[in-house]
């Protein structure tokens, strides 16, 4: 069988289609891993489309850990928004010395 892609599914949800699958789920970074539910899987081991036997493990995470990034992130836009309009050039520092020319 093929493992499933757990990415991004919420604990919940990602226990839910393992166990649809016949596959046992564990969180080496979750002790309360059976009480998680809106936490967000950001790895998993084996990766989606492996072949594995029935029954077999696999392995989550909900936190890229230290020096990976940190974690799942914020899912909600953020207040103020960048500013749109796309790239923007970088002024000069004030304080230099200009000079007018005619064009």
């Amino acid at each position: 069988m093929r493992v499933p892609r757990l990415i991004g599914l919420m604990a919940v949800d990602a226990r839910e289609r393992a166990r649809a699958q016949g596959l046992f789920l564990n969180a080496p970074d979750r002790p309360d891993f059976h009480l998680a539910v809106v936490d967000y899987v950001v790895r998993q081991y084996p990766q989606p489309g492996a072949e594995v036997p029935r029954e077999s493990m696999v392995y989550v995470w909900f936190d890229f850990g230290e020096g990976d990034g940190g974690g799942g992130g914020v899912r909600e836009p953020r207040i103020p928004r960048p500013p749109s309009g796309g790239l923007q050039r970088e002024l000069d520092e004030p304080g230099g010395t200009f000079e007018m020319t005619n064009q």
